[in-house]
């Protein structure tokens, strides 16, 4: 029964003056702050490295602010990207926009408001689990066929498609309330399965590495 463990990484910080929904938009590149923050969650993980975990594989999304922060961490864990179109950020209607309440009333947008809790104005939370899923574990299979038992694997990714995938292991609802969600900034949702060929929930664990870097930070819900 092989275990394994894949840390779902959140990007760092995005410079986005604008604060507009950026989705899947291209050349939205960290901030300064936000290399920090992947400088940090780098520096987790290899700490966690010479503590003796075997962390052997690294994949992201395709876009610009994941594999920047991916970069850090392949440099510590010496360990090349791998690219995952199931990582990336979900597709979203309102992607480019400043998102207030004037824009919210503008008529063209109501009949992507109608249902909340599929979402109707973007990917539904169900595809998004299924994608992720099949990432994670098949990140998690390859990490034993490479590392062995008890071997683990990173993938960087973003904040709605992780924390869907932590609700779904957890057993809870997908539709929630954005404010609440936990998955900061270059944060560490880490999923463990007891046996990566059984269908097994896994177990999660969650950390911040990057939080000391988080006050003066505004954190757009999503991205």
């Amino acid at each position: 029964m092989p275990s394994a463990t894949v840390h779902l990484l959140r990007h760092g910080e995005v410079h986005n003056p604008a604060h507009v929904v950026y989705g899947r938009l291209p050349d939205y590149h960290l901030s300064e702050k936000g290399a920090r923050m992947a400088e940090a969650a780098a520096a987790d993980l290899a700490r966690r490295v010479q503590d003796g975990d075997r962390i052997v594989l690294l994949a992201c999304s395709p876009l610009t602010r994941t594999r920047e922060t991916a970069a850090p961490v392949a440099r510590e864990l010496g360990l090349e990207v791998r690219t995952d179109e199931r990582l990336i950020e979900p597709a979203n209607h309102f992607q480019g926009l400043h998102v207030t309440g004037r824009e919210l009333a503008k008529p063209k947008h109501w009949p992507y408001m109608l249902n909340p809790l599929r979402p109707s104005w973007g990917e539904p939370y169900k595809a998004q689990v299924e994608r992720m899923a099949q990432a994670v574990r098949e990140l998690a299979r390859d990490a034993v066929r490479r590392g062995g038992d008890g071997a683990q694997a990173v993938a960087v990714s973003h904040q709605l498609p992780i924390w869907l995938t932590r609700l779904s292991a957890q057993g809870r609802p997908l539709p929630h309330d954005p404010r609440q969600r936990e998955c900061n900034l270059a944060s560490l949702t880490s999923l463990t399965f007891k046996d990566v060929d059984a269908a097994q929930v896994p177990e999660v664990s969650y950390r911040e590495p990057a939080a000391h870097l988080y006050p003066g930070v505004n954190q757009l819900p999503g991205s």
